[in-house]
Parts: C-alpha cells; structure tokens; sequence
C-alpha cells in the first residue's frame, strides 16, 4: 500500500525499459482521498472481460464482504480524528461533577520566556531551513509514525488498567479457573441478607468490564485512526491498479510470442543437432558397456581354463579386473548382482589351491633324489606360485617349507641308516628288530661312515634349499624393487602434473541444456586423447575380441597403456627366469621387507633342523657309553668330521648353528675329562715306580724335543728303521743345553705335547685343556716333592736314602718343565680368544711354583753340607799335622758333592751352589775360631788354621768348573776392635 497521497502505487517506467513505456499523469489517475474513511472498498472497474483474462491482484483474492469487517458500529461511528475526547469520558466514572480546574505555578520553577530560546534559535535557523527544505522535497512517509509518539504514552497508560488475563493469547471463558477469575461468585450470592450489597457489587463489576470494554475500543478507533488515510488510498488505487496489470500482461504475452520465434528460428536447430551427438555418444558407450559385459560374461571359464593350466597369477589378475569393473563400470548391472561374491568364492578356492600346490611341489623339491645335480626343481611354477600366493598375501607358505623341510631331515637320516644296515652282514635284522638297535651295533669305522654320509647329504639338502629360497627371495627382492620404482615414478608424474596445473590457464565454456555439460554433447573422438573411454581400457581382457571398424572409431578404442592399472614389469630371476611384476600387489615395503628376512631365517632353520636331527642321532649312539670308550685319535677324527660339517652348514647359511656345536662340546668335556684322568693316572704311576737315577735318552724323545725347538709343537711320526739303528743317548740336548733326566719326566714331556695337539685337533677344548694341563703339571711338582724332598720315594719305591744325586736331578728334572713353559704358554694363546687371556696366569703361577721347588732343592744341597760342616768343625781343634784330619775329611765330602752333582748341573749352577756351600763353611770355620780364640795376629795358631784353609783352597779349585771360584777366605777372620 502507498504510505502517503503523493505516492505512486505503481513504479514508473525509465528510459531503460525494453518492453514498455507508459506515460503516468499523477493528477489525472490518483483520486482524491475522501473526507471520510469507507469502510467497504469499491469494486474494481471495467469489463469482466477484461478483468478475467489480464492478470488482477484483486480477482485472485478472496472479495471483501462484511464479515471481513474487526471494527463493531460504536467504534466506526466515532471520529478518529477528533485530538480531543468529550468531558463526558472522564464524567462517565468520575461523576458529573469533575471540572477542570487551574494548577497554580510553582514557586520554585523560574518563569520562562522566548528570549531564553534565542541563542538556540540563532543556532537551529539554518539547521531548520535545511530540514525544511528536506520536507518539501521528500515528504514523510506518513502521519502514523507522528501520531504514535504522542500517543503512545496515553494508549499505554490507558491499557494498563485493563487486567493481563484479558491480554492473554489462550483467554477462553469455558476454561474454569478463567471464568472464575473474572466473574467471581461472591457477587452472585444472595443469600445471608445481603443481597443488596451484592447486587451493588455485582452492579460495579459490570461497570468495570464495561469501562475495560471502552479502553480498548477507544485503542482499537485509534489504531485505525492513525492507518485510516493509508488505508483508503490504498483502496482508491486498486482501478488504476487493475489497468496496468492488464497492459502488463499483454506486453509479457507479446514478449513471449517474440521469444518463441527466437528459439524456433535460431535454437532448435542446434540444439536438435547437439542432441542426436549426444545420443550417438550414447548409444556408443551402451556398445562398449555391452560389449564390456560379453567379455566380463567369460571371466569364469577363462579362470577355468587357466586354474587347469595352473596359471595362479593370471587367474588372479583376471578376477582382480573383472571386480574392479564390476564396482565402477558396470555397477548396477542387475545380471551380474551374484558375479561378484562367485568371484569371491573363486578367489579363496585359488588361494586353497595355491597353498596345496605349494605345499606338494615342497614335498617333490625335497624329497627328489640327493644325487640329482638339477637345483631347483621347476622353477617357473616355483616362481608362479610365489607370486600369486604374494598378491594374495599368504604369507604362511614359508611354515610349510620348514614343515616339509622337518620331515625330509628325518627321513635323510632313516634312510641312511637302513641303507647302512642293510650293507653291514653282521646285523641280523630279523632278531634286532628296532632300527635304533640295529645302529648301535655298528663299529666305529662303520658308524663313522654312517655319520660321514649323513652330514654329505645335508649338506647337499641345505644347498637345495639355499637355492629354492634364493629364488623366493629373488621374487620378493623384486617386487620390492617395483614398488619402489613404482613410488618414484608416482611422485615424479606428480611433480609434473603440478607444474604443468601452474602453467596451464584454460578456459572451459559449457552449455547448460537439460542438465548436462556442452563437453557431453561431443564425440569422445573429438576431445583429447586423455579423455578415452575406460572401457575401452577394460577390452585387454584375455578373451575380448578387436574393435570393429563400423561400431566404434578408432580414437575410442584406441588403449591408453598410461592410465591402465595394471601395468607390469619384466625382471629376470637369478635362474635365468623373466618374471612380470604387476602393479597391483598388496604388500607394503615393510613387509616384503620382513617377508625376505624371514626367508633368510628359514633358511638358517634349515640348518638348525640338520644340526638338531645330527645331535639326536649322536646322542642315540651315546646312550650305551659309546663316545666315551673312543680313544683319542677317533674321537679327534670324530670331532673333525663334526667341525667340517659345522663349517660347511655356516658357510651355506651364513650363521653358526649351535646345537651340533654344543653336543660336540658336551662330547669334548667328557673326552677331555676321561683324557686328562688317563694321563695323570699313568704320570702318577710313573712316579710311583721312579727310583730317581739318570735315564738314557730315547732318539724319538730326541726328535721330539727338536721339533719343538723348531717351533712346532707336535708329535713326530715314527720312522721305520732309521730310529733302530740309533743308540740312546746319556742326556737330552735343548737348545745346546743338556738335561739329565728321569724317565718319568721324558713321558711327561709326550704327555705335555698330546695336550697340545688335542688343541689343535679340537680347538673347542682349549681352555678345558689349559685347566687339565695346568693341574697335570701342578700334580707332578707337588709329587716330585714329596717323593725326593719329603722323601717319599723311601718307602714307595723303597730307595734307601736321598742322595745329593737324587735332589740335583729331580732339580733339572724341574728346570727342563720350566723351559718349555713359555712354549706351551704361547701354543695356548694362540688359541686363546682375547677375552680368556686371563686364564694364561696358571702358568705364572706353575712357573712361580717350580722356580720355588728348584730354590728349596738348592737350600736342601746346601743344608745337607751345612750339617756336615757343622759336625765336623766343632770338633777342629788348631794343631799339627797340616792339613789336618777335619779338612781333609771337608775336602773329601766337598769332593763328593761335585762328583755327584758336576755332570747333572750346568756349570753356572754348579758354582753358585758351591758359593753358597762356602759360604756356610766360612760361616762354621769363623764361629770355631771365635770359639778357639785364634786371631788374624801371625803366630802358630794362626799359620796353622791358614795352612788348612789353603788347603782346603786348593782342593774346591782343582775341582772340575770351580777353579776361578771367588772363595774369599778373609772373611774367616774376626775384625780387629
């Protein structure tokens, strides 16, 4: 509706409009507005003609009857444009006699006249000429606004008085507790006598509805007081309303008709063109989708026919396609709703299949004849099923492999044995039923043989797995490989993708017609090669047949090898087998990297499983003591065979197994127990027998002990006939020293020396062996003490005194052990690792040991001399004849020491050992001439006791080695005080 008489109703037309300009005279369309408000509108104007067939706002409304009427006949009879209601509205409750009377001034609010406003004047004028001038060029929009703020405190006041209840949008009088709040009861009982003073009350109730009823009736009448001049314009203005809908909607009729001939003219054509493309397209793309599904229809008698020829990998990569299509080009397709879960089926039927093809191709790889030179036994359907049971990431196939491979060692060693029992005429199979038994009756040499043939054909059966898992191995190395390069290849097109998304700006124009893009209405054959129908990438299936030449162009069938999802590339197996590695494996880096890991494991299980089968079939034939009764140079035979074969089974699977190694150490401890007991059994009944004299000297002992001097620590072989013919010989020669010796010490020497080579020979007992022949040389002091020195050998060997002779060999018997000590220290060592050097201090300690024993024999020599000294000078007395009866007894003694001793000692032994005897003798001599009272003072005494000891001089010095000995003989002599 228009706010205001000056207002349009309808918009006019500027000079930019293209259907229609009409000229709009405001005086001579606009009606004036009536004094009067009325109520019912008029009706529109015109012919029913033309009012039906021109669109009219008020024909497609509902018309205005007298039932539209909210104002009742009081309020419509007052005006509502009087500013001033009757006094008879404040009489009314008030009473007749309300007058209005005059409010006195207040005395304290200052009197106020115009020229208090003058200042504000002079500063408004030019503001209110500019809103005048404002007004009288955009009217307000009309007088509601205005009239509402003056009035707007009244009504509210006045509505105030009026209850809530009444203003309540759920206000119904059938509603009890409603009624009851407006029409209490009490002013309608008239019983008690006081039904006057209810009635009056009742009278007064009425009243006061009455008076609410007049408060809003006075708001309604003033509400539409304010909207009355709007409103009846708004129903003048529905004729000149009615006339230009009417020439509206002949301008849109001629518009349209102009429109219609436009697109008949200019549009049809084309677009009819557009969609006979888009229809040939169309139908094209039902051809391939057609044809797509004839070749999707011979999926599973093509997976048949492969199964049959047992091509796993292209039976999966077949089915693999077929589902990819089934999901995004033919999904929906109602035939093939069941396709999908049959292929499904078929795809776990495979992977039975592959697992149980696998599982019988190990057992024909394993179990073929040993002596069949070929390695891998066809290896193409090994590598076939290795890659089919990859894509479908059956990773389990390894556990089969060591299950058979389990199995076939046991079956190695059976075998083995029955063909070596059945070889051997001793055993009487029919009485030794078991074949365990049977085994245990071989001999040495047979069983050893037995032994020897079954570690050569595991060796031969680990080179046949190491094989078969290289090959493995080789497959998953090169998936690997092509998923790296793979990756590569990805980021590198990604790389250039985006540069070339940066460098390219182009513009795309579509069409919208029927909901589709212009790009649709275009042949395939006219876009760029890029965007190639993907079916026509689906028709490489094995049994899809050449795109004709009159169904579909060349451009659409035409593959784009760059955006197919199965791409492959040919790699060659270190066999000499070219392999396809599809893109589409399943498996990530990291595990095709654990999946090699684990073959490289399996393999080192293998050799595990050979070495656990060797250690119970050596444990088997140890149960009746068998090992332990071999004597050592089987047992070294025996320990070499096994240490081969460690060696060989390390070298094929690059780790050490440790069960065979550690059933041979088990072996070895007892050996070397059993070893070290014999030896220290027969040493210690050497020494019992010992009777302490000289031995000749054996020529084979001779050679030993020059073999060691050259180094090698080694029994020699013996010689046949050149050993005969040479004598023995009085001492033994060590590095140009001679050792007059013991029997017992020259077969302690052997002893020595068979320790030794049983370290060579069996490496792992070296530190066992250093204990045992640390203890065997600590026993053979201790006892060699206890027979000469503790004198044991008196009543053991029944000797009848310890000779000076027998204490200076038993002394060199010592020496000779201690030179080679250092020998066999080094020969240990060598042998030794690093981290058990510290067992070497055993033979610091024995070296310690015997130098002690040597020193306490040379104390024992000298002691021996020392109470023959004793005995014989206390009784020396300082008188004729010279040289007297106790030198010369002295002499005879000291004359015998030498000759006992001379040709057992060194000579630089010799003469310190007779310093020290004269040493002692100065030491007796000096006490008995203090105890004589003989000085250095040149009388008779004095020559006399000088004459004996120049005798005695003379004597020790004509003796053999000692004549440059520095006797001393002053120091007899008390000092002069």
């Amino acid at each position: 509706m228009a706010s205001s008489h000056s207002s349009s109703p309808v918009p006019q037309g500027s000079s930019s409009d293209v259907f229609f300009k009409i000229e709009v005279d405001p005086s001579k369309h606009i009606r004036p507005v009536p004094s009067l408000p009325d109520v019912c509108p008029k009706e529109p104007t015109g012919d029913s003609h033309s009012l039906y067939v021109a669109p009219s706002l008020v024909t497609d409304q509902h018309r205005w009857t007298v039932y539209h009427s909210k104002v009742n006949l009081p309020a419509a009879l007052n005006d509502p444009r009087l500013a001033k209601r009757e006094s008879d509205f404040f009489t009314k409750t008030w009473g007749l006699d309300f007058v209005d009377t005059e409010v006195m001034p207040s005395f304290y609010l200052p009197q106020i006249s115009k020229e208090h406003f003058t200042v504000y004047q002079q500063e408004i004028s030019q503001r209110e000429k500019i809103h005048e001038r404002c007004k009288n060029i955009c009217p307000p929009k009309d007088t509601f606004e205005r009239t509402l703020l003056h009035t707007h405190d009244k009504s509210r006041t006045d509505l105030e008085q009026v209850p809530k209840i009444f203003m309540k949008p759920d206000f119904a009088l059938d509603d009890s507790l409603t009624f009851n709040s407006v029409l209490p009861w009490s002013h309608f009982n008239t019983a008690g006598g006081k039904g006057n003073r209810d009635a009056a009350s009742s009278k007064l109730l009425q009243e006061k509805l009455s008076h609410y009823l007049d408060i809003v009736e006075v708001n309604i009448a003033h509400q539409i007081s304010l909207r009355s001049e709007a409103f009846f314009h708004a129903m003048t203005s529905q004729h000149e309303l009615q006339d230009y809908l009417k020439k509206t909607s002949q301008a849109v009729k001629m518009l349209r008709d102009k429109i219609a001939q436009i697109d008949k003219v200019m549009c049809e054509g084309s677009l009819h063109i557009l969609r006979l493309a888009l229809t040939r397209n169309n139908c094209v793309k039902v051809y391939n989708k057609l044809k797509l599904m004839a070749t999707v229809h011979q999926t599973q008698p093509t997976v048949q026919v492969l199964l049959s020829t047992s091509e796993f990998v292209g039976a999966l990569d077949l089915i693999a396609t077929t589902q990819e299509v089934l999901q995004q080009e033919l999904q929906g397709i109602h035939s093939f709703r069941h396709l999908g879960s049959q292929l499904c089926e078929l795809e776990k039927l495979i992977d039975k299949m592959m697992i149980a093809e696998f599982s019988t191709y190990s057992h024909s790889d394993l179990n073929r004849p040993l002596e069949d030179d070929c390695q891998v036994l066809e290896e193409e359907r090994l590598v076939s099923l290795v890659f089919g049971l990859l894509k479908q990431r059956k990773l389990n196939f390894l556990e089969i492999y060591g299950e058979k491979m389990i199995i076939t060692a046991k079956n190695i060693i059976k075998q083995c044995v029955i063909n070596k029992v059945s070889q051997t005429e001793e055993i009487d199979t029919d009485v030794v039923v078991k074949l365990a038994d049977q085994m245990r009756m071989l001999n040495f040499p047979q069983w050893f043989d037995l032994l020897k043939d079954i570690f050569s054909k595991f060796t031969i059966f680990l080179q046949r797995v190491k094989a078969t898992l290289n090959i493995i191995h080789s497959v998953v190395l090169s998936v690997l490989d092509k998923n790296q390069r793979t990756r590569e290849l990805e980021e590198i097109s990604q790389q250039k993708n985006a540069a070339k998304d940066n460098s390219l700006d182009t513009e795309v124009a579509y069409l919208i017609h029927e909901g589709m893009f212009i790009s649709d209405a275009f042949g395939e054959g006219e876009l760029t090669p890029i965007a190639v129908d993907t079916t026509s990438q689906r028709n490489a299936s094995p049994n899809s047949e050449p795109c004709s030449s009159d169904s579909v162009s060349e451009p659409e069938c035409t593959t784009d090898s760059s955006s197919s999802k199965e791409h492959t590339s040919s790699s060659a197996i270190p066999g000499g087998v070219d392999i396809m590695v599809s893109e589409d494996m399943k498996l990530t880096d990291s595990e095709l990297g654990k999946l090699a890991n684990n073959i490289q494991e399996l393999l080192c299980s293998a050799s595990d499983i050979c070495h656990d089968r060797a250690v119970k079939f050596l444990m088997s034939r140890a149960k009746d003591g068998f090992l332990e009764k071999l004597n050592s140079m089987e047992f070294i035979t025996l320990s070499r065979l096994m240490e081969t074969f460690i060696l060989d089974t390390e070298q094929i699977c690059g780790r050490k197994s440790t069960s065979l190694l550690g059933a041979l150490q088990s072996q070895a401890i007892k050996f070397v127990n059993r070893f070290h007991e014999e030896r220290k059994t027969k040493l210690s009944l050497l020494l019992d027998n010992e009777r302490w004299k000289q031995a000749d000297v054996p020529a084979e002992f001779q050679d030993l002990v020059d073999s060691l001097s050259d180094g090698k620590i080694a029994l020699p072989e013996k010689k046949s006939g050149a050993t005969e013919e040479r004598k023995p010989a009085e001492v033994l020669i060590v590095e140009g020293q001679q050792y007059a010796v013991v029997g017992t010490v020259l077969l302690l020497i052997r002893i020595i020396l068979e320790y030794c080579q049983c370290v060579d020979n069996i490496p792992s007992v070296t530190t066992d062996m250093l204990t045992r022949l640390s203890d065997l040389l600590k026993y053979f002091n201790s006892r060699s003490c206890q027979l000469v020195l503790g004198a044991g050998a008196l009543q053991v060997v029944g000797l009848k005194t310890i000779t000076t002779k027998n204490l200076a060999l038993s002394s060199r018997c010592l020496q000779l052990i201690v030179h080679y000590i250092p020998v066999i220290r080094a020969h240990f060592e060598a042998r030794l690792p690093p981290k058990q050097y510290s067992m070497l201090r055993h033979f610091d300690h024995i070296t310690k040991d015997y130098h002690d024993h040597i020193a306490e024999i040379s104390a024992k020599l000298v002691a021996i001399m020392d109470s023959l000294f004793d005995k014989l000078l206390s009784k020396y007395e300082v008188k004729a004849p010279v040289p007297s009866a106790c030198f010369r007894n002295i002499c005879k003694q000291m004359t015998k020491m030498h000759e006992a001793i001379f040709d057992l000692l060194p000579e630089e032994q010799t003469q310190m050992l007779f310093l020290r005897i004269n040493a002692s003798y100065k030491l007796h001599l000096k006490k008995q001439l203090s105890h004589l009272n003989v000085i250095n003072d040149g009388g008779p005494q004095n020559g006399l006791v000088t004459a004996d000891v120049a005798f005695y001089t003379g004597n020790l010095q004509a003796l053999k080695g000692l004549k440059d000995l520095d006797l001393n003989m002053a120091e007899i002599w008390e000092q002069k005080r």
